[in-house]
């Protein structure tokens, strides 16, 4: 096409259900706001019903509602888009360069970041996927579903109809992946070659969809990115009875009807909701929102084990070096003497300091010894056990990564959570903070993303400009550490990860950290 913006009857796509009108924009056929299922409230997807005629698909669909209002925090380093909000929010978008059904492009399925409480498809500037679609020659697939008490409330005892409402947010998933099997050839993707990939709370999902037989056959290769959430993040003792009643109560539903729950105004629920968290969490009762075990999802993996299906699922697992630490801004990092940072780094670990440092160089060799107060021991640890666990019981590679980047913010920024991202979707070009000098924005951005993509395309991400990159195997744990300069390492972090467990103070997760007295709401750190 000679023009760089289409939209008319040449951007038209026929699914089983009906006709879509997208956009064409640089090379790129976009399609924003695809309904892809429907559901009651605490209830099973549904299919969505045919129509006649042309739909636009031109606007983002709803995201799901959140707890607690966003508040706008750490834009600069994290840029998010926000959007409106409804329940009904099972709709997905697509970037793709054809919409011949002879392509048969790679598809790659993104699924959001932000636990499984917040976050949506479009919730980070990151996640837009153009770029990836274009530089790639990949179909690019981004989902919203439900999330919290609409996704991942236990009524399960209050009828049959809600036998898998703590499931609801993953089963959109799955009818997400359902529709992609369905209809994605039309826009000039490959069914047969299905990746899924998320970040945080999305690699969580990855995880789930992977434990979910009904998922089986609906994707074919797995990326987990920081989503090996540990039990700090994830930890929950309150009955979801319990709970579901004392909502019903605060509603002033009195005869504990679960149908008048079901019809409550979302806003209404969610004050509810808010309201027992915060009684409940008086009485030391958290619920935190999550796939629970049932008879349709088995259950973490480091737990349950690996499900048969997923162990024949080429992966890829990675964390980053600094992930949610909270250590303040290493200021003036290039004037400290070595006596400076011994000080600063024994004012945290005290009389391990040494031995701290020791190990955190023969780890990390490039990397200023400064950052080990930020070395990451949340997400780590169990990521580092998935990653064996699989590779040992599976039958398909495993690959591992770390991204250990330092960026140029604050005195000098090592890699956070959801900074390595932009550099995944080869977005780093247009967020100033991925800005780095002598073409290494450029290089690192080539590397990441054309090892997901030929991972994606293949189930190997090996690519030119990086080392050769190794499977892990039951001996082993080769991972390419992401950088300036990448290079694999050989189970590089078994020293030093064991002894900063031991030595690192314990981390408690407490929502109040991203709260601010004279403003409303929590800020997004995801």
């Amino acid at each position: 096409m000679g023009k760089n913006f289409i939209c008319d009857e040449r951007t038209v796509v026929t699914t089983a259900k009906g006709k879509l009108r997208g956009f064409y924009y640089n090379g790129i056929y976009t399609f924003h706001g695809i309904r892809y299922a429907k559901a009651k409230r605490f209830q099973a997807p549904q299919p969505v019903a045919a129509w006649e005629g042309v739909k636009d698909a031109i606007s983002y669909g709803y995201i799901c509602p959140i707890l607690d209002q966003p508040r706008p925090a750490g834009e600069v380093a994290t840029p998010h888009r926000f959007w409106p909000a409804n329940e009904n929010c099972q709709y997905l978008n697509i970037w793709t360069g054809s919409l011949e059904q002879s392509a048969k492009k790679p598809v790659m399925v993104w699924l959001h970041g932000g636990g499984f409480a917040s976050g949506s498809s479009i919730e980070q500037e990151s996640y837009d996927g153009h770029n990836l679609a274009a530089y790639g020659d990949v179909v690019l697939v981004s989902v919203n579903h439900r999330l919290n008490v609409f996704g991942h409330l236990d009524m399960s005892s209050f009828g049959p109809q809600y036998a898998n409402s703590v499931n609801a947010g993953i089963a959109d998933l799955v009818a997400a992946l359902q529709w992609v099997k369905e209809n994605i050839a039309a826009f000039g993707g490959n069914p047969d070659n299905v990746t899924i990939f998320g970040q945080s709370g999305g690699g969580s999902k990855v995880t789930a969809l992977g434990q979910t037989a009904a998922a089986d056959g609906l994707f074919h290769k797995a990326v987990i990115m920081s989503g090996v959430l540990s039990d700090a993040f994830m930890f929950s003792n309150a009955d979801h009875r319990e709970f579901a009643l004392k909502v019903m109560e605060q509603l002033g539903i009195e005869d504990q009807d679960p149908e008048k729950l079901e019809h409550a105004p979302a806003q209404h629920l969610i004050e509810a909701v808010n309201a027992v968290s915060a009684a409940l969490a008086a009485e030391g009762k958290i619920l935190n929102w999550g796939p629970q075990p049932n008879d349709w999802y088995m259950g973490d993996p480091l737990k349950v084990g690996f499900a048969e299906s997923f162990k024949k699922i080429p992966t890829m697992v990675g964390t980053v070096l600094g992930e949610f630490n909270m250590e303040a801004p290493i200021f003036g990092k290039e004037t400290m003497t070595d006596e400076e940072k011994h000080a600063r780094i024994e004012a945290k670990f005290g009389e391990n300091t040494d031995e701290v440092i020791r190990r955190f160089k023969v780890a990390y060799p490039h990397t200023d010894e400064i950052y080990v107060l930020n070395y990451d021991t949340l997400f780590r640890p169990d990521t580092v056990a998935y990653i064996k666990k699989k590779a040992a019981e599976g039958t398909a590679p495993v690959y591992s990564y770390m991204f250990s980047n330092v960026f140029d913010y604050m005195g000098g920024k090592v890699a956070w959570h959801c900074s390595d991202i932009a550099f995944w979707f080869h977005n780093a070009g247009s967020l100033p903070v991925c800005q780095m000098d002598d073409g290494v924005t450029e290089r690192l951005e080539a590397q990441m993303s054309m090892s997901l993509v030929n991972f994606a395309r293949t189930g190997n991400p090996n690519t030119a400009g990086l080392p050769w990159w190794t499977p892990c195997n039951k001996e082993h744990m080769y991972t390419m550490q992401l950088d300036k300069q990448c290079e694999e390492r050989a189970d590089f972090e078994d020293e030093l990860l064991p002894y900063m467990l031991e030595v690192t103070p314990a981390f408690h997760f407490d929502p109040s950290m991203f709260k601010d007295e004279e403003e409303e709401g929590s800020a997004w750190v995801y």
